[in-house]
């Protein structure tokens, strides 16, 4: 029968016997809007016809009737790679505000998502969307708020959580392939990896969580996007900073910039991460911000707690040049 459940992942997400998937959170859309909020004006984009894949492009206001050239932020949303999208009324009003804050353009994507789309599907239409932005970096794409306003010598991947991940990768792909022509590097200035969703088999370091209901549950994630990888969590995709294995020393980038939360059970992945580049050959700029007493993805749930502002600060500073 249609109502038994299979497995049972609440709060995020039950699966029943007869296949049906039933998200519990984040499938809300909310439309974009050529009436500013906070100063910010929206509107979205086909970037993949064939998967009838969006985004949502955001641009200052003020800047709309100008020439004026914007850093160009590309933001991957987090959720697991299971739920959540670039639609909901959480990043909506998360990149709304950033864009308000970082003074920049930014193209906040959406991405097929597991179950039902098994990883690395959420990487491979990632990286199509970076690729169509890219199409617009002589002035002649399909979008015209890109070619007018994109400054593709400042462009930042930016992400939460599993975003987050996505951004990493998408920089190390950036350094392997060319997103354009037109490019005599990576294209990519700098990221932005907020509470990342990175993890192992084993602990990190010392500090990290032993709660095996905890580490259960996020291996349990992981598997559920993941479910035909053969190495668990120690995946590549998902063990980026415990490996030996896994080379981030040719990250696509020269900044970058790691927000974590003191409570999060993901915060030591993030000072691993940090402290992986700067071991290993990377030759870019790292900086770990961590807010105290907080834990996952707060600032999306509490956009307006101090914690959260000095987080915004930071993220927006980053993008205005002021690390």
């Amino acid at each position: 029968m249609d109502s038994e459940i299979a497995f049972d992942y609440s709060p995020l997400l039950k699966i029943y016997k007869s296949g049906r998937i039933e998200r519990l959170m984040g499938e809300t859309a909310v439309p974009p809007s050529l009436n500013p909020e906070n100063g910010v004006i929206s509107k979205d984009v086909v970037y993949s016809p064939e998967d009838n894949l969006s985004a949502r492009v955001y641009l200052p206001e003020k800047a709309a009737d100008t020439d004026e050239k914007l850093p160009l932020l590309v933001y991957f949303h987090g959720g697991g790679f299971i739920i959540e999208t670039a639609f909901s009324p959480t990043y909506h009003n998360f990149l709304t505000a950033a864009v308000s804050a970082s003074d920049c353009i930014a193209v906040s994507v959406d991405y097929r998502r597991a179950p039902e789309h098994p990883l690395p599907i959420s990487f491979d239409d990632s990286w199509t969307s970076l690729k169509w932005v890219f199409a617009h970096i002589a002035g002649s794409g399909p979008e015209s708020w890109l070619n007018k306003h994109a400054d593709f010598s400042k462009v930042f991947l930016a992400g939460d959580s599993a975003g987050a991940n996505i951004a990493h990768h998408m920089a190390m792909r950036a350094a392997k392939e060319k997103l354009s022509p037109e490019l005599s590097d990576s294209g990519i200035f700098g990221i932005i990896l907020v509470h990342p969703y990175f993890w192992s088999k084993t602990p990190v370091d010392d500090k990290e969580t032993t709660d095996a209901a905890v580490r259960s549950k996020i291996e349990a994630i992981w598997m559920m996007a993941s479910p035909n990888n053969k190495d668990g969590v120690d995946d590549p995709w998902l063990n980026v900073v415990q490996s030996d294995s896994v080379d981030i020393s040719g990250l696509g980038c020269g900044k970058v910039l790691v927000l974590v939360a003191e409570k999060d059970a993901l915060v030591r992945q993030g000072w691993g991460y940090k402290a992986k580049l700067e071991k290993h050959g990377w030759k870019g700029k790292v900086e770990l911000v961590e807010s105290e007493g907080e834990e996952h993805v707060f600032h999306l749930t509490r956009p307006d707690c101090e914690n959260a502002l000095e987080a915004m600060k930071k993220f927006a500073g980053f993008i205005k040049g002021e690390m």
